[in-house]
């Protein structure tokens, strides 16, 4: 596959930049494109030595986990608002207790009221497929995870994958290669739960063996180490800030005022629609054992909420259930 292109993604406007989304071969809007970048020219190490590996002059990173450490990189620059982008190849074969993350996070500036957007792709044993886990921290609030989980609808080892977040003043959306999965809206019932301040994107391989697989009842075993996760088609664009001044507003000839609302397509919605009725396996608003009282911003939809328990797990996912629960008091 090669990964030297440039690709066209979600409406909205960045300064005079307007992207869309291109779906089932159809344009719904004119294009531009987005370049994608080498990992020097946006990027840093943050841990892993040489299990950091890159390839075809900075264009592809391999991140390796072994007995000795994962790996992990982030951009260069701090973002306020824009669209974060990478193609992810999953290690494949029994990948047990194994997470790859791509997520954008401040929680190393702002330590009680850190935001956080996360892709997190948890490991399974052989013959199980990977899940991916999508969640949503706002101004500290670590202890209202806003987590869902999904299978996938193909295979994510197999070939490298799109995967995508929008963020801008007004919404969040979650997307794989051109299907949105996930969108928040920056409502009243968000409030300040909403991310709002300057994160770092960051790609991380590492062991979950605690939580990851059915609870932490499958750790990483190091005898098919290494755990090779493949980072291709790397994208940043939006407005970066100051590092020395995290509120400071985006550097000149970047216009914040000019993000608009992301309104989906029939089509995309309607894709969003179709993943998460058939893909979504858990989700934060139907978990009655851990809110009592659902989050503001969850609606009650009887014919959906009667497919899931008061758990937060749909019904039908409990014969994969074994061991101890994970963080999110639902293990798969």
């Amino acid at each position: 596959m090669e990964m030297g292109f440039s690709f066209s993604f979600p409406c909205l406007f960045f300064a005079s930049l307007l992207l869309c989304i291109q779906l089932s071969g159809a344009i719904d809007a004119p294009i531009k494109s987005l370049q994608t970048l080498s990992f020097d020219d946006g990027y840093t190490q943050i841990f892993g030595d040489s299990n950091l590996m890159l390839l075809r002059d900075g264009k592809t990173v391999h991140l390796s986990l072994d007995e000795k450490t994962g790996a992990g990189f982030a951009s260069q620059d701090l973002y306020l608002h824009g669209f974060f982008s990478a193609s992810i190849k999953l290690p494949a074969d029994y990948a047990a207790g194994v997470v790859v993350a791509f997520y954008l996070s401040n929680g190393d500036v702002y330590h009680k009221t850190h935001d956080e957007l996360d892709f997190e792709f948890l490991g399974n044993v052989r013959g199980r497929e990977w899940r991916l886990q999508t969640n949503v921290y706002g101004n500290g609030s670590t202890r209202v995870g806003r987590e869902e989980r999904y299978d996938f609808w193909f295979d994510p080892t197999d070939d490298f994958h799109q995967y995508s977040i929008l963020w801008t003043p007004h919404q969040i959306i979650f997307y794989i290669d051109s299907t949105p999965i996930r969108e928040i809206r920056n409502s009243k019932a968000m409030g300040s739960a909403f991310p709002s301040k300057p994160m770092t994107l960051y790609a991380t391989i590492w062991d979950g063996s605690t939580w990851a697989t059915l609870g932490g009842r499958y750790k990483v075993n190091y005898r098919y180490a290494p755990f090779v996760a493949e980072f291709a088609a790397l994208v940043l664009h939006g407005c970066t800030v100051d590092p020395l001044n995290p509120l400071s507003s985006c550097d000149e000839g970047f216009d914040s005022s000019s993000l608009a609302t992301t309104e989906l397509s029939v089509e995309q919605r309607s894709g969003m629609d179709s993943v998460r009725a058939n893909h979504m396996t858990y989700s934060y608003c139907h978990d009655r054992k851990r809110y009592t009282v659902p989050l503001p911003e969850c609606e009650f939809d009887p014919g959906t909420s009667r497919l899931y328990g008061d758990d937060g797990l749909k019904f039908g996912e409990r014969k994969h259930r074994r061991g101890k629960r994970s963080r999110i008091d639902s293990s798969f």
